[in-house]
């Protein structure tokens, strides 16, 4: 809606710069309604263009009740053609030219159109050498006539000298005047702006007579073919008033070439969703153009790409574009140079004027320096006539101060030499002194070393006589240990035979009790608890253990291997107790 809203834009223009607006402002207004199917808006409208100076048009403009009543609303459902010739009505009278053209005023419009199509996105509308050559060879193919490129060149330099590009009415007389279809009739120039305006404006790709074979009753007609980017228009003439039907092509449609029947030569199939259409050309040429022609716009619609025409008009303005971009650098650059230039120049400028300011104050240091030269020159003469003077004094002086100097430097060489003497005397001293103290610190450290043996020697004299003052009460020690662990073997022994002889006489009572079980085990807890009391040694008299009893040298043990462990802790516990 954009790209559609800008091509809108172009036609108004025109009418609205030709119009005296407050007056005709409201015609304008309800035509463009009119032509471009948008409903009116009455209310709006009157108010928009108040007779007073403080209404929205005097204040505002009519801009944006153009886009915001009519434009906006815009739907595309307009003849386009219908719309341009309104504009055109408009803004024709008052800007054509009154000089006669060798074109007719229909084929003026349509350069109008196409001049809208192909001029730049500013205001005032223009168009630029690039685009006017573009036409005019397209104009000129139409023809069959050949381009003059070199009359071109000098017409587009003689036009860059004087302006950017021409305006609508500039393009016509150009057109008109003839100058670039020189040896054409009106007939042949009118049929080839026709052409091109049909290509560029109406989208027709390509047009022509062809036979067409009929869905109902199967009969060939002629109809006349208009192709556009989404389909395929076919009249009873090119006249276009009587309209037959149409193609409607999309990305899933498809052309394909078939071979001759029915007597028809040259045949091709279209293929669509709901039809199939055969058609018969004139010859194999035109056949082999129009398959190509509607394939490539089958192709154009399945990747959604805009007729040719219109994407090679796009591509020009990026072009143009970038170029005007890279210009405009370009003079930034150059400007900035030229800044950079200026800058320069005023520097050297300023530098040129201060070598010349010193210049001068050299020239005039020099014509100081050389009258000072001669003041000095003159005063150097007097006093080099005293200065010869003064060195003949100075050379008999020096002459018995040479003398004296010789007896100096004899005691000098003199004193050196007793110098060197004394101080080869004091270098052996120092190295005499130096071995002594090398000699005392040796002797130091040999009494250090023979003090750390002696007491080291001492130490191991004392860890000595402790050891043996240790061995001999370890030896005291073990001796009593000795003597205790006999004498607790001994009493061991005497509680073995003791605890014997009460085993022999618990097997004789176990004999006995068996008879009064109840009565021999009360007499056996109490005889128990009397034995632990005194020794805790001997167990109760119970029935046997299925474990093995030990075996002494007298017999079965009356003690378990377990209280032979605790009864021997005892005794442990007693000994170390008793040391």
């Amino acid at each position: 809606m954009v790209g559609l809203k800008e091509e809108l834009l172009k036609s108004i223009w025109h009418a609205f710069t030709a119009l005296d607006l407050d007056r005709s402002g409201k015609v304008l207004s309800h035509n463009l309604c009119t032509v471009l199917n948008v409903p009116h808006d009455p209310v709006a409208l009157e108010e928009h263009f108040r007779d007073d100076d403080e209404g929205p048009v005097s204040n505002q403009g009519y801009m944006p009740y153009l886009n915001k009543f009519i434009l906006e609303k815009v739907q595309g459902n307009f003849d386009k053609v219908e719309f341009n010739r309104m504009c055109w009505t408009l803004c024709a009278k008052k800007n054509l030219s009154k000089s006669p053209l060798l074109i007719s005023d229909e084929d003026a419009f349509k350069v109008w159109v196409i001049f809208n199509f192909l001029s730049e996105d500013k205001y005032p509308l223009i168009i630029v050498p690039e685009e006017i050559e573009y036409l005019l060879k397209k104009i000129t193919e139409a023809m069959g006539a050949g381009w003059q490129q070199e009359q071109f060149d000098h017409y587009k330099i003689a036009l860059n000298t004087s302006r950017e590009g021409l305006s609508a009415w500039e393009l016509i007389d150009l057109i008109g005047s003839g100058q670039f279809s020189k040896g054409m009739d009106k007939q042949t120039v009118s049929m080839a702006i026709n052409e091109v305006f049909n290509e560029l404006i109406l989208d027709v790709l390509k047009q022509g007579y062809m036979l067409k074979k009929g869905h109902k009753r199967k009969n060939w007609m002629e109809r006349w073919f208009v192709l556009k980017p989404n389909s395929i228009s076919y009249y009873v003439s090119e006249d276009l008033k009587d309209k037959k039907g149409d193609i409607i092509l999309d990305g899933n449609c498809c052309v394909e070439a078939l071979p001759d029947k029915d007597g028809k030569k040259c045949l091709f199939l279209i293929k669509c969703l709901d039809k199939t259409f055969e058609i018969s050309a004139s010859d194999k040429k035109k056949k082999q153009e129009w398959i190509q022609a509607i394939q490539t716009t089958v192709n154009l619609l399945r990747a959604g790409s805009p007729p040719p025409h219109k994407e090679a008009r796009q591509k020009r303005k990026e072009l143009r574009q970038k170029l005007l971009a890279e210009q405009e650098e370009l003079e930034r650059q150059m400007k900035e140079l030229q800044a950079a230039n200026e800058n320069k120049q005023k520097e050297l400028e300023t530098v040129q004027k201060q070598l010349e300011a010193a210049a001068a104050r050299a020239a005039e240091e020099e014509k100081k320096r050389l009258q000072t030269q001669a003041e000095l020159q003159d005063r150097f003469s007097l006093e080099l006539e005293r200065e010869k003077m003064v060195r003949q004094k100075m050379e008999e002086q020096v002459a018995q101060k040479s003398s004296e100097l010789e007896q100096y430097l004899q005691r000098v060489r003199e004193l050196e030499e007793m110098y060197t003497q004394l101080q080869e005397a004091l270098e052996d001293e120092k190295q005499a002194r130096q071995d002594e103290e090398t000699v005392r610190k040796l002797q130091a450290r040999l009494l250090e070393e023979e003090s750390a043996k002696r007491a080291e020697l001492e130490k191991w004299h004392l860890q000595q006589q402790q050891t043996i003052e240790m061995t001999e009460a370890e030896k005291q020690e073990l001796e009593n240990q000795r003597m205790m662990k006999e004498q607790a073997l001994q009493v061991a022994m005497q509680q073995l035979k003791q605890l014997e002889l009460e085993r022999k006489e618990a097997l004789e009572q176990y004999e006995e009790v068996k008879k009064k079980l109840e009565t021999a085990a009360n007499n056996t807890k109490s005889w128990k608890d009397k034995v632990a009391h005194h020794e805790g040694l001997i167990r109760l008299i119970e029935p046997g253990s299925k474990n093995p009893h030990l075996i002494t040298n007298w017999g079965p043990a009356a003690f378990t291997e377990a209280e032979l462990e605790e009864r021997q802790r005892s005794w442990k516990g007693k000994k170390a107790t008793s040391e």
